[in-house]
């Protein structure tokens, strides 16, 4: 029986499910996944963020990982695409000042310089390297936002955001507040 990657997607990360250590045991051993399932470990916000505040995210470059819990402690864990480059990347603290539905893109100049045919600006709507939804850090161009291009999720393949399904980051989207904090580990 073929599985579809969204049948695959769901079972491994639920939807609606919240993922905790044994969910993730037992996902191991069902269908096969789409990427490494085995290299993502599960975080205690404890050891990143001194209060849950409204929420926290906290972004693990190194597993390409994207963890996030909700102020009552409730845990979600999505794959993701982290930079291309220790050269692209920022780590530290940061919070969410922004989010928006079908965002724009507009490219760095950096981007722009790699690959001039890029262009100036680009609408929300497919082919958008932004995917759906996108939630603004306070640090300018670095964002957490989804892609429609679903290769990139488990890669090194940004120029400094961090992606997600489009299905993930409408589901983050809805729970997190302006304010919420944020690491890139």
């Amino acid at each position: 029986m073929e599985i579809s990657m969204q049948t695959k997607r769901t079972f491994l990360f639920g939807a609606a499910a919240t993922l905790a250590a044994p969910a993730l045991v037992r996902a191991q051993t069902g269908p096969a996944p789409d990427r490494n399932a085995s290299s993502f470990v599960v975080q205690d916000w404890r050891d990143h963020f001194e209060t849950l505040g409204n929420g926290a995210i906290l972004a693990d470059i190194t597993s390409r990982a994207l963890h996030f819990w909700k102020p009552d402690g409730s845990y979600r864990l999505f794959p993701s695409s982290v930079p291309l480059s220790e050269e692209l990347t920022r780590r530290g603290y940061s919070q969410i000042v922004r989010k928006k539905v079908a965002p724009s893109w507009t490219p760095t100049a950096s981007m722009r310089e790699r690959d001039p045919s890029l262009p100036l600006r680009m609408e929300g709507g497919p082919g958008n390297p932004l995917g759906t939804h996108a939630l603004y850090l306070d640090w300018p161009a670095y964002l957490i936002h989804g892609t429609h291009d679903t290769r990139k999720i488990g890669r090194q393949s940004s120029s400094g955001c961090i992606g997600l399904y489009n299905e993930h980051i409408e589901s983050l989207y809805g729970q997190v507040e302006i304010g919420t904090q944020v690491r890139l580990l």
